[in-house]
Order: C-alpha cells, then sequence, then structure tokens
C-alpha cells in the first residue's frame, strides 16, 4: 500500500514538475513563446552554439530543442514520461 501511495505522489510530482516547473525554467532562461530574449542565458547559448556551428543553430541542438519547448511547451508524452520517471523515484524511496 505504500509503495502505490509513493508511487502515485512520485507520479504526481513528476507531472507537476514537469507541467509547470519546466516551462517557469525556460522562461526564466529566455526560451519564450515569442522567441529567445535578448541579454538572456538563452541568448549566449544561441549565440555559442552559432559560433561552433559556422553560423546557425544546428536543428536538434540542445539550444533548438529548449526553444521549442519553451515556444510550444512540453509535449503530453513528455509530461507522462516526466511523470513516470517522478513514480519511479518514488517507488526506490
Amino acid at each position: 500500500m505504500v509503495g502505490i501511495l509513493m508511487s502515485t505522489l512520485g507520479a504526481s510530482i513528476g507531472f507537476g514538475v514537469a507541467a509547470v516547473g519546466v516551462p517557469v525554467a525556460l522562461g526564466a532562461a529566455g526560451f519564450t513563446a515569442a522567441g529567445i530574449a535578448a541579454g538572456s542565458i538563452a541568448a549566449k547559448m544561441m549565440s555559442a552554439a552559432a559560433i561552433a556551428n559556422g553560423g546557425g543553430v544546428a536543428a536538434g541542438s540542445a539550444v533548438a530543442v529548449m526553444q521549442s519547448l519553451g515556444a510550444a511547451g512540453l509535449s503530453a508524452a513528455a509530461k507522462t514520461g516526466v511523470a513516470a520517471a517522478g513514480a519511479a523515484l518514488f517507488a526506490l524511496i
């Protein structure tokens, strides 16, 4: 019974992180729905990625993925994955 309760608690926490924590953290870093915010950590990351790749940010790179998440949010599948990871973590405790 305790294991089920801990798994449910972990899934809830994992979903909360996926639904609220990730978008808040990305927005704070400068990955917004309107694009990368000037002067932000995201802008510095984008600049470094562009310099390293000869002037462009490669599709599928960390910067590109985080901007996509900042603009559109996590998919349902990603939220489910984070919730499952939270459940598994709390089941181990």
